[in-house]
């Protein structure tokens, strides 16, 4: 990683280290040697130069971590001691590679082409010193550009593998709320299947016990309908699992029409409920989306009926407008506690606010002069 300053702070690997190590030895070594035996005469004795190049070759050992100061001590020490061949070229690219400024890379780089030009040899002399000068922009330039082109590919693939992480921990992000989405549409739908339709069958088999034995024809009759809400809890389970299986195309399509919201007020009334559905506006096929809500909504308020206010007077309202369907089901106080009490979990309004809100509408539900009213808008969409 690279940060803006004089140099990267990035401490380089166990690996990075070990070949740090083998470099420093090898160019101390080798312009030890070099210079020991050059015929180049320096302000200073050979072994005197030779010495100082192995202790310039060693700092190459912190050519990452601290690559300005090491360039800074080869202007100084290098110049003033003649010690260096090999060293500098590393000490230069190392610079120009682990620096993130690059004004600072260009103006060290600057300094010791200078330096390199105020301070000549002993043996320079006015006919060499133009050839010196070309030689002296070579031999900076090539390994100052070098480490530029170096430092800019390690930050181009530094970025990538960001970039990447960063995609890599959206991707799950994402992978992690389609999960969650998809356990709470199953979990509503499940809600919706079993919950209201075992409610209102335990209704049911709760009037059935008290009317067996006074009424057999009636219990006959209430006998019939639970057994064609439990197939029609069966058949609708039958399509969530088939969700689970196949995905979204193995719901059945079939449009949600007024006859099957009449035939949902009818069971509620047949459990002993008073409720009375009412119509506004003109009749007319809905989008399946938005049947499928308007029956949930009315199943849903109507199963809490039967929960919590028992035989309360209910009306169940439709206005079917032109660009919306407003849906409205409420309930008087009940007149007594229901017969059979039935448990709740609390998510059913929870579920229904989701699937109006889905669809771009509005929901609302709360106590309404001592009874419950339950009231949504779904937008239709154009034509």
């Amino acid at each position: 990683m690279y940060v803006r300053g004089w140099w990267t702070g990035a401490w380089p690997t166990r690996r990075s280290r070990a070949l740090d190590v083998f470099l420093a030895v090898s160019l101390a070594a080798g312009d030890g040697v070099f210079l020991w035996f050059a015929d180049q005469k320096f302000w200073l004795p050979p072994p005197v130069v030779s010495a100082c190049s192995v202790v310039l070759g060693l700092a190459l050992v912190v050519r990452r971590s601290h690559p300005v100061g090491l360039a800074l001590f080869l202007l100084v020490f290098g110049t003033i001691t003649g010690a260096g061949v090999f060293a500098v070229l590393v000490v230069l690219y190392s610079l120009a590679a682990y620096t993130a400024s690059r004004w600072t890379v260009l103006t060290i780089a600057a300094v010791t082409y200078i330096a390199a030009l105020a301070f000549p040899s002993p043996t320079a002399t006015a006919d060499n010193f133009a050839v010196q000068a070309i030689f002296g922009i070579a031999f900076i330039a090539v390994p100052v550009l070098l480490g530029l082109y170096m430092g800019a590919r390690k930050q181009l693939l530094a970025s990538l593998q960001e970039r990447a992480a960063r995609l890599e921990r959206e991707q799950h992000l994402l992978a992690e709320r389609a999960r969650g989405e998809e356990r709470t549409r199953i979990a509503r739908e499940m809600h919706d299947v079993v919950a209201n339709r075992i409610s209102v069958m335990v209704v049911h088999a709760g009037a059935l016990k008290a009317i067996a034995a006074r009424d057999p024809e009636r219990a006959a009759e209430t006998a019939t309908i639970i057994g064609d809400m439990g197939r029609q809890a069966l058949e609708e389970l039958r399509h969530v699992i088939g969700v689970l299986r196949q995905g979204e195309e193995a719901l059945p399509q079939e449009a949600v029409t007024l006859a099957h919201v009449r035939e949902l007020v009818g069971q509620s009334g047949a459990a002993g409920l008073r409720v009375d559905l009412a119509v506004r506006g003109e009749e007319r096929p809905m989008p399946i989306a938005v049947g499928r809500t308007v029956y949930r909504l009315v199943q849903e308020a109507l199963t809490n009926v039967h929960k919590h206010a028992g035989a309360a007077d209910t009306r169940v309202g439709l206005g079917l407008l032109p660009e919306a369907i407003e849906v409205e089901i409420v309930n008087d106080p009940p007149t007594a506690r229901p017969e059979h009490r039935l448990p709740s979990g609390g998510n059913g309004l929870v579920g229904l606010r989701e699937r109006v809100t889905a669809l771009g509408g509005s929901f609302e539900a709360g106590p309404r002069g001592g009874g419950y009213a339950v009231r949504a808008r779904l937008p239709l969409p154009a034509s």
